[in-house]
């Protein structure tokens, strides 16, 4: 069978539509890869409006791009960013509107310890550059906080040691604001524990706290990674608040304890660092009691007796007060008046600059009547102007025409120029000998100037005759012919 028959067999094979074809490798490229677990570098991750999640995960040679939807992107355990090596979870899917597949991402993990650290590493660095951790901002503790916020779980030993701390050594009044303190939403929910904290003022209904505490127990590296977000740390920096950090055991270290105003080793110390020890301070106010007393009584018995000598030479309080309470209602009435005068007098320069205000549309509509009557004008005028101008031009041409040398050449002169062609106005110009020009109106010829002695004009050349010599006869006489 030749070729062409081939040819034709295949034209007349059944064929399927390109929608059937990227569904058919859609389905069987999802069939094979339904489940696939990949790691690779995060690269060009981006977070547009819709709410999904746009990036691609390459090695040193491919690259493959990745998307999460908007309802998985919530349950991540963390964000894609820029270089961070992962293992994404998910399946392969095909795009049949632009023919490429890629993986549908439900869930993101750091690929390993030591590329968690160098994340974290470079987000320490760059937070620092903004001076989030830098020590002028750090704000002091209160000595004795009447309300304290801890923002922790409220299950488990953490909140338990703090309120037993808190009870032993100062009573206060403690808030606790529950939250997630690890896992997904848990950073968002810390970081909206603090500003709520923070919103409260004498018009809530809950006191402010004097003092946050931010508290979690030890655990794994990842376990702590709430508080190393950056959402985080951005809310504990613009935290008008103190705040004490107590994240995990003491040889654990998060950014948050970097940007808190103090940081403590645990959710115990925190507690003790917060407030004084009771019977210590108790001591303490007794002691200065004693003292302010002796002290106070000293100051009133002398404040006594400079009081027994200046009060013969004072005036009654009750008449100084009097004379001063009566000034200060004069004071009161005129501000009063001057006050009214003052927003009647604004009022009515305020009715009357209303009154010269033009509604915009109106100042359009009058600002087109003007261009329109001025373009209306200008037609007509320009136009007159075209003619009158032109009417000169041509009169000017003719004018031009009529003086010009050439007309008064026409009638029979000419026109004389040196070597140089300047033109000859006299005589004098031209020296004897000269070679001139001649214009006529038709061309030019040279000429050379001849002058005679009385400065006339030359005699016309006589014409030459030849004598012929007589002829000798043969004695020596001339013949006459």
């Amino acid at each position: 069978m030749t070729s062409s028959e081939n040819l034709s067999e295949n034209h007349n094979a059944p064929f399927i539509t390109v929608g059937d074809l990227s569904g058919a490798i859609k389905r069987t490229l999802e069939g094979a890869f339904d489940y696939v677990r990949v790691r690779g570098e995060i690269t060009r991750p981006s977070f547009p409006a819709s709410g999904h999640i746009y990036f691609s995960l390459k090695d040193d040679k491919h690259a493959i791009g990745a998307v999460v939807w908007k309802w998985s992107a919530s349950k991540l355990d963390m964000l894609p960013e820029e270089g961070l090596d992962v293992i994404v979870t998910g399946k392969v899917t095909a795009f049949s509107g632009q023919s490429k597949y890629q993986i549908d991402v439900r869930s993101i993990e750091i690929a390993g310890e030591g590329a968690y650290l160098k994340q974290l590493e470079e987000r320490r660095k760059k937070l620092e550059a903004e001076g989030l951790f830098a020590a002028e901002g750090k704000k002091q503790l209160p000595a004795f906080p009447r309300v304290i916020g801890v923002v922790t779980s409220p299950t488990g030993a953490v909140i338990q040691d703090i309120l037993h701390r808190l009870r032993d050594r100062f009573g206060v009044h403690v808030l606790v604001w529950p939250v997630l303190v690890q896992g997904q939403g848990s950073a968002e929910q810390v970081a909206d524990a603090i500003t709520g904290f923070n919103a409260l003022d004498k018009t809530s209904s809950l006191p402010r706290p004097d003092l946050l505490i931010i508290a979690r127990g030890g655990g794994a590296i990842e376990d702590l990674m709430s508080f190393n977000e950056e959402i985080v740390v951005r809310a504990a920096f613009a935290s008008q608040i103190p705040l004490i950090s107590s994240i995990g055991h003491e040889t654990d270290t998060t950014l948050l304890d970097f940007v808190a105003d103090k940081r403590a080793p645990t959710p115990t110390a925190a507690a003790e660092m917060a407030t004084p020890v009771m019977a210590e301070l108790a001591a303490r106010l007794a002691d200065w009691q004693a003292r302010m007393m002796g002290a106070m009584a000293r100051r009133l018995s002398d404040a006594s007796q400079q009081l027994s000598g200046l009060s013969r030479g004072l005036t009654h309080p009750v008449e100084k007060l009097n004379a001063q309470s009566q000034s200060l209602d004069f004071a009161h009435n005129k501000l009063i008046r001057q006050t009214e005068q003052r927003l009647f007098s604004a009022e009515t320069k305020l009715n009357q600059l209303a009154m010269r205000l033009v509604p915009p549309h109106q100042q359009l509509a009058k600002m087109a009547r003007r261009f329109d009557q001025n373009a209306e004008k200008l037609t007509p005028a320009f136009k007159a102007i075209w003619e009158r101008k032109s009417a000169l031009f041509s009169q000017n041409v003719r004018l031009l025409d009529a003086n010009s040398f050439t007309k008064v050449l026409e009638r029979g002169f000419v026109l004389v120029k040196d070597d140089t062609g300047k033109a000859l106005k006299s005589a004098s110009q031209a020296a004897a000998g000269a070679e001139v020009s001649l214009v006529f109106h038709d061309g030019a010829k040279q000429a050379q100037i001849i002058t005679t002695d009385d400065g006339g004009m030359p005699p016309r050349p006589k014409p030459k005759t030849t004598r012929s010599k007589p002829k000798q006869s043969a004695n020596g006489q001339e013949e006459l012919f």
